[in-house]
């Protein structure tokens, strides 16, 4: 194995689901494990290494190679250090078979965590780092549940002058993601006894109405809406919870729906249209958004010079998107131009089977390397 492998290998065998997945005092939940490995693995490699507190018990991991003269500018690599959970203590394994490394993590991303650290320790063993940037490693936490890592890091104030997020995106610059907007819509009727219906009003007939809107002409006006790498909008009804027993009129239905965005719309005016849209077919809801945090999408210009050069060194001549959101929407939102780039397929990613392939992650590292000493 490559020392960049060995160390993915220990980063898988290090538990860090995130607290939110596991019940309280579960053994394998927190990032703590990874973080401290990582810490003492770059210190040992002569970087600098602190922590910047975010939740009880959790910090972000900031590992930094200062340039050889005096800073001007910064280059922010922020792969995450949580999973979700597991289907079987064994994904904490990690299994080489052939080409693939398994086990929860590989490239949901840890595979990126290993990728970006050993082209760190490469650049500072062999005395290559650049003339006037400085290179952060953010090992973040809690991006699988409310990114309060990357919330804390942004809260912070800390600058860059590009922000390179590891997610698994095949190699790929990615430069577009979508937004997640998580809703919790109500229809309130009135209760009566089941045998005379007609004395109450469904709240769970309402409902109906209201999904068949959202998954018929809402979803198809939403197809109209396109994105050059992002494809269309969409809305997912997840979730329905209504009515108490079969002989009642149910005065209370609940759905809880997933509406992904497009760079050009905003939180407010998505709920806005919503409300609007069932009023108009007479349908009334309470409208909550129940994540709580904004998670709007993020789009980078790929011409900006940077992104321009990590597209060169990756022998990429047009940037890619993704469906997904992640720590980049975060850190885009708070004035750094973010990138997503990492080994690994989103389609395997919170999987049983959750694997990377080991030449992509050595790739990951060589092309990381070459932007890094790009960098004046």
């Amino acid at each position: 194995m490559t020392p960049t492998a060995r160390l993915l290998r220990e980063l898988i065998a290090l538990p860090s689901v995130n607290p939110a997945f596991v019940p309280a005092g579960d053994p394998s939940a927190g990032e703590r494990r990874v973080a401290e490995f990582t810490a003492a693995t770059a210190a040992s490699a002569g970087l600098d290494v602190d922590f910047q507190k975010v939740l009880p018990g959790r910090a972000n991991l900031l590992v930094t190679l200062v340039p050889r003269g005096p800073r001007r500018g910064r280059v922010l690599l922020a792969p995450h250090m949580d999973t979700v959970t597991v289907a079987s203590a064994r994904q904490f394994t990690p299994v080489r078979r052939g080409d693939r490394l398994y086990g929860r993590g590989a490239c949901d991303t840890k595979g990126s965590l290993a990728a970006m650290l050993r082209a760190l320790i490469e650049l500072a063993r062999s005395g290559s780092r650049p003339q006037h940037t400085e290179i952060t490693l953010a090992a973040l936490v809690d991006e699988e549940s409310s990114q309060s890592g990357s919330r804390a890091l942004a809260a912070s104030g800390l600058k860059a002058d590009l922000a390179v997020v590891g997610e698994p995106t095949r190699l790929k610059v990615v430069t577009a993601h979508k937004g997640d907007l998580w809703l919790e819509l109500t229809t309130h009727g009135k209760a009566a006894h089941g045998s005379r219906p007609e004395l109450g009003r469904s709240a769970i007939a309402d409902m109906a109405r209201a999904v068949s809107w959202l998954e018929g002409d809402y979803a198809r006006q939403l197809r109209r809406r396109r994105h050059p790498l992002l494809g269309h909008a969409t809305i997912n009804v997840g979730t329905i919870q209504g009515g108490r027993q079969p002989n009642i009129v149910p005065d209370r239905c609940t759905i809880k729906v997933d509406r992904r965005t497009l760079p050009g719309e905003n939180d407010a005016a998505v709920k806005r249209e919503l409300v609007r849209g069932l009023r108009h077919h007479g349908i009334t809801v309470r409208l909550v958004d129940y994540k709580g945090v904004p998670s709007e999408p993020m789009e980078t210009n790929c011409r900006l010079p940077l992104v321009r050069e990590f597209l060169h060194a990756n022998g990429q001549r047009r940037p890619a998107g993704v469906h997904f959101f992640s720590d980049a929407g975060v850190l885009a939102a708070a004035g750094i131009p973010s990138v997503l780039f990492g080994p690994g397929d989103i389609a395997q990613a919170h999987t049983a089977e959750e694997f990377v392939s080991l030449s992509e992650l050595e790739r990951a590292r060589e092309t990381l390397v070459r932007f890094l000493r790009s960098l004046p």
